[in-house]
């Protein structure tokens, strides 16, 4: 396996929950899968977490915890940028009708490059919910990128 790795990157709305628990999950999985790949996530409007809300969430901490999938160190969320976008050899917004607008008004042509998801946000789905659907979609994009690589 090479050093060299290609990178998938995780959108959801403030890199605080979502992307972040995905971002992880894929990092600790990867190896397992002889891959050479790295995930990286960002926020699409990470303005809009409270001043308050501290680097990354509880349940994404909680939901990690249960995995037994170490965090350190832990960092505070980050903006997406342009950058990020071409860095990226495959992307992933957790949320289709959330991230979709906010790709179209921010990064507009990123928004047919992007790979979308359904995983509803804290509002609309209960972190017991919603962290295992996005724990299924990472270990379905594991074995597609793994047989990618064997053919």
């Amino acid at each position: 396996m090479t050093n060299i790795h290609s990178q998938v990157l995780f959108l959801c709305t403030g890199n605080y929950y979502r992307s972040r628990f995905a971002e992880y999950l894929f990092n600790h999985h990867a190896p397992a899968y002889a891959l050479s790949w790295r995930a990286f996530s960002r926020g699409l409007a990470i303005e809009l977490l409270k001043d308050d809300a501290g680097p990354i969430s509880p349940h994404t901490r909680h939901g990690l915890d249960l995995r037994d999938i170490p965090i350190e160190p832990i960092r505070a969320p980050i903006a997406l940028t342009e950058q990020d976008l071409t860095a990226a050899r495959h992307i992933i917004a957790l949320k289709q009708t959330e991230h979709k607008p906010l790709l179209h008004s921010r990064f507009p042509d990123w928004v047919e490059r992007v790979e979308y998801w359904q995983v509803d946000d804290i509002e609309d789905a209960h972190p017991s919910e919603a962290l295992p659907q996005i724990e299924a979609a990472v270990l379905v994009l594991l074995r597609r990128l793994a047989n990618d690589a064997a053919s």
